[in-house]
């Protein structure tokens, strides 16, 4: 657990009051038990278990039974995003998602029953696991919740489409490297485009763009830049005058994914720029000239009071046993990200994803959203804290 982890900056949200839409909230959580995958230089897990008295113990098995012989606790949390793990040879990091889940998984299985689970992000760097965990958790009745935290964060200018909406085209945009972010892009795009009308269809085909062949595929209207230029005057208040350099910022290698869904719908994930905050969504509804924009903004201190909405989310997860949103969101994100790794072999060439053909139906999710009203607390003059901080904030670095 390092400064900024996502381990750091969820559990500093279940172990100390936090701000969520300006108001103070306890968690209601205790944690009790933790499992430890790796302890990396300037880790934070044993200070923060001294501290707190929470036992670290040496297996998951011992810590989801919290030192007893069957299930031990309400509710886990598996958060497995950072550390050192490799990569697959099309660069994918193998993050030890589905072991964790096996592990806590056969710990319920053992017991006779379950309580609910937190995934963070995507379920697998592989589909074939993915596709297993979700099989898993609806035979088995697991609640389980997975995926980004990004849907949540506060929409300036605010934008909730209305529900059926009839949307012809979409764009979600980032200003992050391919794959970890590909991820959050894409759960943003499905947040909001997945309550279209008809319902979510799923995703027949992708083609991965780079280099002249995305420019030249938006000069041929197979994407359309004037969406990605409304989404990103959504963030910076104007148009940019290129889409390929934006002032300030290093100029990276950009990449976009076009996306065919099976109902019609065409979306383009794109990146632009390079900024670890830029999450931007653009639509276009059938009959209307305008164009639906937004940013989603994320607070002071880059991503780390992102996780306050997500918390918030989860801990009502915990509580009721039912996620905000559909664990179907992810299991469709989870294929993409996987599937553009395998296009990105091959740019240019449309690549099939018959797996990905399948349907869910979408939930109303605004009420775990921030809308903005915690920044007016937390600022940006503010200095960013170490350790686990509560609210209020003393101000100490």
């Amino acid at each position: 657990m390092r400064h900024r982890s996502h381990a750091h900056v969820i559990l500093e949200n279940f172990l100390e009051p936090y701000l969520f839409n300006g108001r103070v909230v306890e968690s209601g959580c205790e944690i009790v038990s933790m499992y430890v995958d790796q302890f990396p230089r300037s880790d934070m897990a044993r200070d923060v278990a001294d501290q707190y008295g929470i036992r670290i113990y040496p297996t998951i098995r011992e810590a989801v039974c919290n030192g007893g012989r069957r299930l031990g606790v309400d509710a886990v949390l598996s958060i497995a995003e950072h550390g050192r793990y490799g990569h697959t040879r099309r660069g994918q990091k193998r993050y030890p998602r589905k072991r964790f889940l096996d592990e806590i998984f056969e710990v319920f299985q053992a017991s006779g029953h379950s309580v609910p689970v937190f995934n963070d992000k995507h379920l697998s760097y592989r589909w074939d696991w993915a596709e297993q965990i979700y099989q898993r958790s609806q035979r088995e009745g697991i609640p389980l919740m997975a995926g980004s935290s990004v849907p949540l964060a506060q929409r300036d200018p605010p934008l909730e489409l209305p529900h059926a909406a009839d949307i012809t085209e979409a764009v979600s945009i980032h200003g992050g490297p391919v794959e970890a972010y590909d991820f959050h892009a894409l759960e943003v795009l499905q947040s909001l485009v997945e309550s279209r009308r008809g319902g979510e269809t799923g995703v027949r085909g992708i083609e991965f763009l780079d280099g002249n062949r995305l420019w030249n595929a938006a000069r041929r209207g197979r994407w359309s830049a004037d969406l990605a230029e409304a989404a990103m005057a959504a963030e910076l208040g104007t148009p940019p005058k290129s889409l390929r350099r934006i002032p300030g910022e290093r100029v990276v290698p950009q990449h976009g994914v076009i996306i065919h869904f099976v109902d019609g719908l065409k979306a383009t994930m794109l990146t632009v720029g390079k900024s670890d905050t830029r999450w931007n969504f653009a639509c276009r509804l059938k009959g209307e000239s305008k164009i639906q924009a937004t940013a989603l903004r994320v607070g002071p201190w880059q991503n780390r009071n992102l996780f306050k909405a997500l918390s918030h989310a989860i801990q009502n997860h915990f509580r009721n046993a039912r996620p905000p949103y559909p664990l179907e969101r992810t299991l469709l994100t989870t294929g993409l990200v996987e599937s553009i790794m395998h296009a990105r072999e091959n740019p240019g060439v449309e690549l099939a994803t018959p797996h990905l053909e399948f349907t869910y139906r979408a939930r109303k999710f605004s009420a775990f959203c921030e809308r903005g009203a915690t920044w007016q607390k937390i600022t940006d003059e503010m200095p960013e804290p170490r350790g686990i901080t509560g609210y209020p904030y003393d101000g100490r670095s």
